[in-house]
């Protein structure tokens, strides 16, 4: 199992900070750092910054917005990170929300399987630099009633190809995932419940004719360093009400589903009843600290090497981590006692 970094959004006054730890990660050999995207900063912008600053590591879109961009442009950008990098770049992608697609968008979130399968078709074809040229159920290239033109990419990525994860939640897409993408952008992971999700991608491996075999795992963990890790783990309420309570709209939110799954389904339809009536303090309040302690590495350094080691055993093999809400002499630390505990647990690649 690999570590990775995620640096999540841009803009929010910790940008400098960010950047810091990004280059420490380099420096500690984590594996890949990923930048996030929803209605403020884009990461393709962040992740060249990133990248003109470090040397070794990777980094990632978790995620670029499939509606934000057209899936020739996708292609564009995941070839030109690639090139600037020095082959460094992972491309991450996902379908955003209901909310967020057709609110900032201005595109259905309709179909969102069908879609997808296209659109990562599309892009692999780009990136192979072959004529592009699809006749699908949602892009059609050229359009088949204008001037258009079947066209070839012009630049040379470095690598001949660049890995397509996913960000799936729900069991379809989780298996759309395995099927068609080189990796896994996981949230709200447990290796106690992971076993119904990873069914599912390896469901997926198999319709494919492929095995888990150099398929990448790779959830996000909040991390929270200390001795009380139940103290600790109020520092993630926040974070988790947000996702469980606030992503998606009431009829539709893929986490508060998730937790459901997970065995929480009274506790998350409480978070998210509060947290739509803006009361987000009950909302924090009603998530079950057995949730946070799940999806989350907190504690002290022994604690969350035996969290890596379980984890790794669940089929892991990216653990990316997220030190939040802290400053950037804690996020620091976070980065090498999780270095660390990794070495402790026997785990690490």
């Amino acid at each position: 199992m690999r570590l990775g970094l995620n640096l999540g959004y841009w803009g929010a006054g910790n940008d400098a900070a960010n950047l810091e730890l990004a280059k420490e990660a380099d420096r500690l050999g984590y594996s890949v750092a990923w930048a996030a995207e929803a209605y403020g900063s884009d990461a393709p912008t962040v992740l060249s910054w990133i990248a003109a600053h470090t040397e070794r590591i990777d980094v990632g879109s978790a995620i670029l917005q499939i509606p934000a961009r057209t899936p020739a442009m996708a292609a564009m950008t995941a070839a030109t990170l690639d090139t600037l990098s020095g082959g460094r770049f992972r491309m991450g992608l996902g379908v955003s929300g209901p909310q967020v697609s057709e609110g900032w968008h201005g595109v259905r979130f309709d179909k969102p399987l069908a879609r997808t399968r296209e659109y990562v078709d599309i892009v692999r074809t780009a990136l192979r630099r072959e004529k592009l040229r699809y006749d699908g159920q949602h892009y059609a290239l050229p359009l088949p009633d204008g001037p258009g033109k079947a066209l070839t990419l012009t630049v040379h990525p470095v690598r001949e190809e660049i890995p397509i994860y996913l960000a799936a939640v729900g069991p379809k897409n989780l298996e759309l995932t395995g099927e068609i993408a080189d990796g896994w952008l996981a949230l709200f992971f447990s290796p106690e419940h992971s076993g119904e999700s990873l069914a599912a991608v390896r469901a997926g491996r198999e319709k494919a004719g492929k095995t888990m075999e150099g398929f990448d795992v790779v959830p996000t963990s909040p991390l929270f360093v200390g001795d009380d890790w139940r103290a600790l783990a109020d520092q993630v309420r926040p974070y988790s009400a947000l996702y469980v309570g606030g992503m998606g709209s009431r009829k539709q939110n893929f986490y508060k589903d998730l937790a459901t799954r997970m065995g929480f389904e009274k506790e998350a339809q409480e978070v998210q009843d509060k947290y739509l009536e803006r009361d987000y303090a009950g909302a924090m309040a009603a998530l079950p600290v057995e949730f946070l302690d799940a999806t989350s590495l907190l504690g002290t350094k022994e604690r969350i090497a035996e969290k890596m080691q379980a984890l790794a055993e669940a089929g892991v093999t990216t653990l990316t981590i997220t030190p939040m809400l802290q400053d950037l002499e804690q996020g620091i630390a976070g980065l090498r006692t999780a270095v660390e505990a990794l070495d402790l647990a026997g785990v690490g690649s």
